[in-house]
């Protein structure tokens, strides 16, 4: 009884060609590259993935526009989950460049349990968040197909929740629009101690 897990970055966006905080205003949804990415993304996925699939996409415009097109290639509904979205800025730097984000509004000492801007999430945070909707999902759809469309952040937890990496990684994580990163269990997903997990993909964008 094989679960699987498919990690897809957003296609192209607004908001990154821009250079802004993307934010629940902030987030203009996808370039015009980017809505012809994820069609071609959801032709391929449809000729690579057989049987019944549940499609899980971020709240944020981007995401959910990578997602509309893969959950029509499937018949499916695509569900919004807010535990997939990247980093939860704070309202006031929506919108904001990020240039100025980063610096004007920097925290001193900032790390993996302490923000590195004024008001926004920890990593210790976030990978929380994203690990719990992770296995929630992978604890729904256990002996079938999800597919998860976020950010990069979204994969880079993938290696947190399902393959233990320490919140602190020894390596960087390459994470290109539209790639697909997969992951697959034979065992429980949610259950302890925690079942083993093959990477079969990663960073994918053939």
């Amino acid at each position: 009884m094989e679960t699987r897990l498919l990690f897809v970055r957003h296609g192209e966006s607004v908001h990154k060609t821009a250079g802004v905080v993307g934010g629940p205003d902030g987030c203009q949804g996808l370039t015009e590259a980017g809505r012809g990415q994820a069609r071609r993304l959801a032709e391929r996925l449809r000729e690579e993935v057989a049987g019944p699939v549940a499609v899980y996409s971020s709240v944020l415009r981007r995401a959910v526009e990578t997602a509309e097109p893969i959950a029509a290639a499937f018949a499916a509904v695509p569900e919004q989950h807010c535990g997939l979205c990247t980093w939860h800025t704070p309202s006031y730097a929506d919108g904001m460049p990020v240039r100025e984000f980063l610096t004007a509004h920097a925290v001193p000492g900032g790390g993996v349990y302490r923000p590195s801007q004024e008001g926004n999430e920890t990593w210790a945070e976030l990978v929380a968040r994203v690990g719990r909707a992770i296995l929630d999902i992978a604890h729904l759809h256990r002996g079938g197909t999800a597919i998860l469309v976020g950010h990069a952040e979204t994969v880079e937890c993938s290696f947190h929740a399902l393959a233990a990496q320490p919140l602190d990684r020894a390596f960087d994580l390459a994470v290109a629009p539209v790639s697909v990163t997969e992951w697959t269990t034979g065992g429980d997903p949610t259950a302890w101690p925690a079942p083993r997990w093959t990477l079969r993909r990663c960073n994918d964008v053939r």
